[in-house]
């Protein structure tokens, strides 16, 4: 487990607010400086003067009224005088400026001459040579007031909260066009429709949008083309596949060469119609509600007419927001395969499981491994042709996978219980699509 955030945005509202803590600790540790300076800056050549005049007033002090006289000269002079009887008074400083300071008064009042200081009490203690005698005078530096402690305290949090603030803003200001590109990214990925993304903000976050855009828009053009493609050699195919059929019918009189070369025409017919399919562009076609069943009975029926053996089995499905052409497709492209490579019977079922819904096409043919589905969901793609044979253009399934993806559904290929392939499409069965 790392504390180090995965994410772009929580390691920059992190680091901003390390950034943060450590300014503020140093601004604490300078105010704490400042207050030293002041202190030594007390003693400018004016406060060595006062300091002189109360060592020569301490020298001439009657040693019989000394009480009375050190009691007067503290209140003239600001300060709390004491002699030395050898006790100690406070601690040595450690700050640079009072060492400076010290060596200052030293040079100044003679070499005897000492500081201390005594941080509870905010006094400077200054131990001077009198005569034959020794004194300690100690002097109140400036103590900021409640208020004013008040007022730091609270100008420190409200600028501590403005930072965090914008820190935050900052962060995801940051953070949100790699989030939107992140999930442009996985829109083309599922094969939904996305708009171009914004080209605004920093120079690197346009650089990158515009790049995004710019495959975006050559990604749409390679599909029309393809569409285009695909449309016009299907459209210029069946023209003379319609005159073959007609030569076929009129010209051929062996029967059994008949049917095999109109079976081979319709054959080339499906073909042309799976090309269609693939390059028809239904992300255009608005979704509408539909129940599953006003899709699925017209299409059996189709099948039914032509004597194969299809069961339905509807559970309780609520209405879908569909496009009901591409479903029919996909559900005619899944129920085609099983018909080919499976045979009779093909049995289609839908149930609602959650918040999904479930259709699943099944039969009992050799299966498909597992390890080669996902190969034969790509475009012009087919399986071994011992189960499929050399017929088919390799598009049935990914037709699938396309009109899946865009209906926001999981399309699984997936062995059969007792035998068998099973297609199955998961929907979500709520809005959102």
């Amino acid at each position: 487990m790392t504390l180090w955030p995965r994410s772009l945005f929580g390691r920059l509202a992190l680091l901003l607010l390390m950034v943060i803590v450590v300014s503020q600790g140093t601004s604490i540790l300078l105010y704490r400086q400042d207050r030293a300076t002041l202190m030594a800056r007390q003693f400018t050549d004016t406060k060595v003067l006062q300091l002189q005049a109360l060592r020569a007033a301490l020298a001439a002090t009657d040693l019989h009224e000394r009480g009375e006289t050190l009691t007067r000269l503290g209140q003239e002079y600001g300060a709390r005088i004491v002699s030395d009887d050898g006790r100690g008074f406070g601690v040595a400083p450690l700050n640079p400026l009072l060492v400076e300071l010290g060596e200052r008064l030293r040079t100044e009042l003679g070499a005897a001459t000492e500081i201390r200081l005594q941080p509870r009490q905010q006094l400077l203690w200054i131990k001077l040579q009198a005569g034959d005698r020794a004194y300690w005078a100690g002097f109140h530096w400036p103590r900021p007031s409640e208020a004013a402690q008040s007022r730091a305290l609270e100008w420190s949090l409200i600028a501590l909260v403005v930072l965090l603030a914008s820190a935050y803003a900052f962060a995801r200001y940051l953070a949100r066009p790699l989030r939107e590109l992140n999930e442009a990214v996985a829109n083309v990925g599922a094969g939904k429709a996305q708009p171009p993304l914004p080209e605004k903000g920093p120079s690197e976050i346009v650089t990158l949008n515009r790049g995004f855009n710019q495959m975006l828009a050559n990604l749409r053009q390679a599909e029309q083309d393809r569409a285009l493609l695909l449309a016009g050699v299907s459209h210029d195919l069946r023209t003379p596949l319609a005159r073959l059929r007609l030569g076929v019918e009129v010209g051929t009189h062996d029967e059994t060469m008949r049917e095999g070369m109109a079976a081979d025409i319709e054959e080339m017919d499906k073909i042309i119609g799976q090309f269609l399919d693939f390059a028809r562009e239904d992300r255009d076609v608005a979704l509408e509600v539909r129940s599953l069943d006003d899709v699925v009975v017209p299409l059996l029926e189709r099948y039914h007419r032509a004597g194969n053996e299809v069961h339905y089995s509807a559970g309780e499905v609520s209405a879908l927001p569909m496009r009901a052409t591409a479903m029919s497709r996909l559900l005619s492209n899944l129920i085609d395969n099983a018909l080919r490579y499976g045979g009779t019977p093909v049995d289609v079922v839908a149930r609602s499981e959650g918040a999904s819904v479930v259709i699943e096409v099944g039969d009992r043919g050799p299966g498909i491994p597992p390890d080669q589905v996902d190969r034969l969901k790509r475009p012009f793609t087919r399986g071994d042709p011992a189960r499929s044979g050399a017929s088919g253009a390799g598009l049935g399934l990914a037709i699938v996978e396309r009109i899946a993806r865009l209906h926001g559904a999981r399309f699984d290929v997936l062995a059969r219980e007792g035998g068998g392939t099973l297609a199955r499409v998961t929907m979500p069965s709520g809005a959102g699509l």
